[in-house]
Parts: structure tokens; sequence; C-alpha cells
């Protein structure tokens, strides 16, 4: 049920289940109820709203049928990522309010729930958004979805990886990673120089 146009559930913890079960049910041709109680094994009222949830997080399209973010989610290797831009799909609006609100503290996130909703901060709509965003964020990766490796012009591979910590002090970003380079076993120099040039051209 959205408020202020963000998705919830107040039994959040179907969420959990839900997406524990996805990842191990095959993929149905349209995500229906039926499915949801005698394949997920999730009934009752507290349940029934993970059908629109997921479709809000761009899990389902309009008519129950599971999307490429779905299946995407139930690759062990995409897993990760696909959770982290379901996470920015259904809160697009918290998120418009903070960029990296998956990095919050607890506070910090209950204020940007309040700010769009214009709810009190005690009351069950705050709460059941916060769990809610939680339980999706469990999931999600967001180091694996910003960091590709990169290959280079000689075959060697460039591996990218966001380490670094963002700052923001009111100041701007700062962002900082670690490069890992595998080399080849070769005493030719032109090798060594287009690693180097691949390396300027794709990442300084």
């Amino acid at each position: 049920m959205p408020t202020a146009n963000v998705p919830y559930l107040n039994a959040h913890g179907n969420i959990t289940k839900g997406l524990e079960r996805i990842k191990t049910a095959q993929v149905p041709p349209r995500f229906s109820q039926d499915f949801l109680e005698t394949t997920l094994s999730l009934s009752g009222g507290g349940a029934r709203p993970l059908i629109p949830y997921l479709k809000r997080i761009g899990f389902l399209g309009p008519d129950g049928t599971p999307t490429e973010l779905y299946r995407r989610f139930r690759n062990q290797a995409q897993s990760g990522s696909a959770a982290a831009e379901a996470l920015k799909t259904g809160y697009n609006t918290l998120y418009q309010v903070n960029e990296y609100l998956h990095d919050a503290t607890d506070a910090q996130l209950k204020g940007v729930v309040v700010q769009v909703t214009g709810s009190e901060p005690d009351s069950s709509t705050v709460s059941g958004i916060i769990g809610s965003f939680k339980a999706l964020k469990a999931f999600a990766n967001f180091e694996a979805e910003q960091s590709p490796n990169v290959p280079s012009d000689d075959g060697s591979t460039i591996i990218r990886d966001p380490s670094a910590i963002r700052e923001d002090h009111g100041t701007g970003l700062k962002l900082g990673y670690t490069i890992n380079l595998n080399l080849p076993a070769t005493s030719d120099i032109a090798v060594f120089d287009a690693i180097f040039k691949s390396l300027k051209d794709n990442l300084l």
C-alpha cells in the first residue's frame, strides 16, 4: 500500500520470505495469488500486498508477468545488483532526497521517510516503510551494481573495485577506487605501454 508514492508492507517480514523463496522457485508465466500461496507458501492478508509491492519495485509487470529484473535477481551472480536496482526503483521518491539512502543511518532514513510522506514519526506508515526498505536492502549489493570489470585493448583485465568511502560534508562528493591490474607474463615493453594507455583512456 503506497503512501506519497512509497511502497511498503506492514508485515514486511513477508518481503524477506518472498524474495528468499523467489530465488529457488521456478519462474511462473504470471505471478498470481495462487503462485504466492501454493508455491511460495505465503498466505493470509499480510502476504497479499506482496504482489503489488513486487510491481512497484520492478520485479513484476502490470499484469503480474515477471520482468527481466526478477530473473536477474534469481541469478546468484546478479542478485545483489538487481536488488539494488529494485530498491532505487521502488523508493525513487526517497532517493530524490538522499541519493545514498542505502548508506544512511536509521535516524537519517526515518527523517527522509517523515519528510517525504508527511506522516508522524511514530506512525505505522513510517515504521512499515522503514521496515520494507530495510528488508529489500538486505538483498542489495551496491558495489556489485557500480563496479564492472573493464577490459583493456590487449586482453588483460582491469578490475575496478569501489571499496572507497564516499564522503559528503556539504562540500562535495569524494570518491576513491582500488584498481588491480592482472598483467600478462611478458618482457615486451610494448605490451605494457598498451596496458597503461588503456588504463589512462578508460579510467584516468
